[in-house]
């Protein structure tokens, strides 16, 4: 019994910091209306065209502003108030969602609309982002960030099993235009939580002052160390090939598996399922030796080529639960790497950089993705993306078991 409380405790430790508390409450609501819309939009885009390169070009064009603005946001980031910075972006975020809901529910949808919003949206991200993941280490300290990043994971991927599933049924019985408004509604929550913040307890990094050439002192600290090149060139490469879900998934459900929306929410349910499990895994571990990033970027590979050859959906939903676990600890453990590694007023900017990393590479392999589902076949865009996470294990045990991890300030 002992045992089990102490793993309990370690498990959710972060979770004893009050304001660390509000923002994952906050962020379950929130999340959950994001992985909403982020499924109806891609089922829009496949309804209002049938095209798998289209559903690519809609991924694309929202995350396309991460690799050109990203950086810029860290600048920001380093520089401001990141709850401040917080406030304005989820309000934006939220009202894109509204505008997109109210085209699609007075029947005024074009596909340029969803891809302009879907831009808008990427922009807003590209200065969200980098503060939203640095604010992490600012509410719970450097001896509690692994485990709330993995806990954050866990309660991304949650939502994830709730926002699809919800997107599926909300889809199929009152209509898409539902899925954008709950997600509007849904920004209230983290804007709520950053409110009743308590801001004195929070651990501030100095903000720093504005001067020429911030952005190139973030590009070269990241170049000459050699544990978070590498990590971010892993994440880089994973996010470009393996990671385009969106893309493969709607395909894979509706042409290879015959299904339709409620399908396509199922999947990524199972894939939730498997992401809870494997971020209460990581919130568990107390190391950070670099190269389990490299074993779990592995398991990630073989999972993917599981989801490629299954051959009924009963099978694949199987393998997208262990995709789900091992893309949610290596999204978890990288970050927690790069986190810890980087020093505290480099920290926005390392966060940007994995934000262009992992999520603005997104536009370069995103089209390619729907591509091969569209003209060659669904399984062969989800086997793409394992045999890219299967060379990055490779190629990341041989950098990283040669690193030693040095703590920054």
């Amino acid at each position: 019994m002992t045992r089990v409380r102490t793993t309990l405790r370690t498990t959710f430790a972060a979770l004893g910091v009050r304001n660390f508390r509000l923002y994952f409450a906050g962020q379950i609501v929130s999340v959950s209306g994001a992985w909403m819309q982020r499924v109806a939009q891609a089922w829009l885009v496949l309804d209002l065209t049938g095209s798998g390169t289209a559903v690519g070009g809609l991924t694309a064009l929202q995350f396309l502003p991460l690799l050109v603005a990203a950086p810029f946001g860290g600048v920001i980031a380093d520089r401001v108030d990141k709850r401040r910075l917080l406030f304005l972006t989820q309000s934006l975020a939220g009202l894109t969602a509204a505008t997109l809901g109210f085209v699609v529910y007075t029947d005024r949808v074009e596909l340029w609309m969803v891809y302009a919003l879907a831009l808008v949206l990427g922009i807003v991200g590209s200065f969200d982002n980098p503060a939203r993941q640095s604010f992490v280490m600012e509410m719970v300290g450097r001896e509690r960030v692994v485990n709330a990043v993995a806990l954050n994971s866990v309660m991304i991927n949650a939502a994830r099993i709730v926002g699809p599933a919800l997107a599926g049924v909300l889809i199929v019985s009152v209509g898409i235009a539902m899925c954008f408004f709950f997600n509007a509604l849904s920004y209230l929550a983290l804007l709520s939580a950053l409110a009743l913040m308590h801001t004195d307890e929070l651990d501030r990094s100095q903000p720093q002052l504005r001067r020429p050439g911030q952005l190139r002192e973030g590009l070269r600290y990241a170049g000459r160390e050699p544990l978070l090149r590498t990590v971010l060139m892993m994440s880089a490469i994973t996010g470009i090939f393996t990671y385009e879900f969106e893309v493969s998934l709607p395909l894979l459900a509706k042409f290879t598996f015959g299904g339709d929306a409620d399908t396509f929410g199922l999947m990524f349910t199972a894939m939730g399922v498997g992401a809870v499990i494997g971020g209460l895994h990581t919130a568990a571990r107390a190391d950070q030796d670099p190269v389990v990033a490299a074993r779990i970027a592995a398991v990630l590979g073989l999972g993917v080529a599981a989801v490629a050859l299954a051959p009924n959906l009963a099978l694949a939903l199987v393998a997208l639960t262990l995709v789900g676990g091992a893309g949610t600890s290596f999204l978890a453990y990288s970050n927690s790497l790069l986190q810890v590694n980087a020093r505290s007023e480099m920290r926005g900017r390392i966060m940007a950089l994995r934000a262009v990393a992992f999520l603005g590479t997104r536009p370069l392999g995103a089209p390619l993705i729907g591509w091969i589902g569209e003209y060659i076949g669904p399984r062969q865009a989800v086997a793409t993306g394992a045999l890219a996470a299967l060379l990055v294990a490779a190629w990341g045990r041989r950098k990283l078991k040669s690193i030693e991890p040095v703590v920054a300030n």
